[in-house]
């Protein structure tokens, strides 16, 4: 019987098996950053012990760094010593870092790719949980807890439960103003926040096969939103084009494609489960409540289900109600999901000669360092800027509330990240997850609008 992909690169990790599904597996990379690496550096000292790889680990300042001024010392206290405790203890424990001021810094599911640090047949962990990003690369990514991080550290190795499998195949042709964010967040509302749970996912089918590394990057970073545990893409010409040249693809590129080319499902593997979706049935997507699941397509009303009304009453929304002409406050283009240079484009083709609604406050914040440059030789910057946008630095920013992006109680922001937990973007923030097509068109109108109005 044939081995599906997940079990490919599974077993070509396992140092030990304990027991029945229960192995440790070698790990070939570990991403650290400020927020959940500080108590494991402290646990490892601990113990006396010393890192037992440092080559494998690469660090880079996100979650807690300003957006403006990033020159200046940060303003918050709390986020100021968290970037500093990972800037010395990477010193101490002799950690490449990507901080504040390099020219490679940024978010760390942005970086580790465009660096090259992320290739095909890889086991890689990170302590946050969308580290299921990587996946896009043909590769078994996921995050992990502290202490997690503490046993990497120490041993490069992880003691882990393997998973069940399963298949989401997206078959057909995407239409014309739907995205990679729309694609993920139709399966999500499909199947809910938990209709993965236990699973490490692969998805697979015409529709994903005809997306960039940048929306396979985007698939794979919502998988945890499913309660899956990653989810992975079979790499093919499209992953081989992007990595090479870059600054740590494989020297001898030819021979890695040899062992690349073979990772991918045989044709008699068996999934624990399959699901099979059309893509001419996704439309732009967007939520109405408080997690990702809670998701129509952009022209649909709200359902009328009774366990949505928690959720609805913080969102300040009603069973019935048409998300479309909804008005809204700030719009955000950022994060791990959708801040690439494919995003920013996008995003800059439908804004470009055109103002943003008067009321509206926008951000647009790059990934990286790499994206900004890469924006600004293109003169998307300027085109942003324009329109009445704010194009920031980079960082994780509005995603979630850990540094000075916050979004003010009670307002509405649409934002192209990954959560609408209730106080996800500030305390009673109301988040609206979108494509970068949606919200710049809710940025330039002021209100809930189908982009495709605007492209047409």
């Amino acid at each position: 019987m044939g081995k599906t992909l997940f079990n490919k690169i599974w077993d070509a990790h396992v140092v030990e098996s304990i027991g029945e599904d229960m192995d440790m597996i070698y790990i070939d990379r570990h991403f650290i950053h400020e927020v959940t690496s500080p108590q494991a550096f402290s646990g490892i000292e601990k113990r006396g012990l010393k890192i037992f790889r440092t080559e494998n680990t690469i660090a880079t300042a996100d979650h807690n760094v300003p957006t403006l001024d990033q020159h200046l010392p940060i303003k918050e206290q709390f986020s100021r010593r968290q970037v500093e405790r990972l800037t010395e203890n990477c010193v101490k424990h002799d950690i490449e870092l990507y901080g504040l001021g390099h020219e490679s810094q940024g978010i760390v599911h942005v970086i580790g790719p465009e660096l090259g640090l992320t290739l095909p047949g890889m086991t890689i962990v990170c302590g946050d949980s969308h580290t299921s990003t990587h996946g896009a690369f043909g590769c078994i990514a996921f995050g992990i807890g502290t202490s997690e991080v503490e046993q990497v550290f120490a041993s490069q190795c992880l003691i882990q439960s393997r998973p069940k499998t399963m298949r989401i195949t997206v078959d057909g042709k995407i239409g014309m103003g739907v995205t990679a964010k729309d694609v993920i967040l139709y399966i999500i509302a499909k199947i809910s926040t938990s209709g993965a749970a236990g699973y490490f996912l692969e998805y697979a089918g015409e529709a994903i096969r005809s997306m960039s590394m940048e929306g396979r990057m985007t698939i794979c970073n919502m998988s945890i939103e499913m309660g899956a545990r990653g989810g992975l893409i079979a790499p093919d010409e499209t992953t081989f084009e992007y990595v090479k040249g870059r600054k740590n693809a494989p020297e001898k590129l030819s021979e890695a494609n040899l062992y690349w080319e073979i990772l991918f499902s045989d044709d008699d593997a068996i999934f624990n489960k399959e699901l099979f979706i059309n893509a001419s049935e996704i439309e732009p997507m967007i939520t109405f409540g408080t997690n990702p699941g809670m998701g129509i397509k952009i022209s649909e009303t709200i359902p009328a289900d009774q366990s949505l009304s928690k959720a609805l009453s913080y969102m300040g929304f009603s069973e019935g109600d048409k998300m479309l002409g909804k008005k809204i406050d700030y719009v955000f283009i950022g994060s791990c999901t959708n801040s690439r240079i494919e995003d920013l484009r996008a995003a800059a083709q439908l804004v470009k000669g055109k103002k943003k609604a008067a009321h509206v406050s926008v951000w647009i914040v790059p990934g990286s360092q790499a994206v900004s440059r890469q924006a600004q030789r293109e003169g998307l910057d300027k085109i942003f800027i324009e329109a009445g946008f704010e194009f920031r630095q980079a960082g994780c920013s509005a995603c979630l509330g850990m540094n000075e992006d916050k979004i003010p109680e009670g307002k509405y922001c649409v934002a192209t990240s990954n959560r609408n937990f209730e106080g996800r973007q500030g305390q009673g923030a109301r988040t609206i997850l979108a494509s970068p097509l949606t919200a710049v068109a809710a940025a330039l109108t002021g209100k809930i609008t189908d982009a495709r109005a605007l492209l047409s």
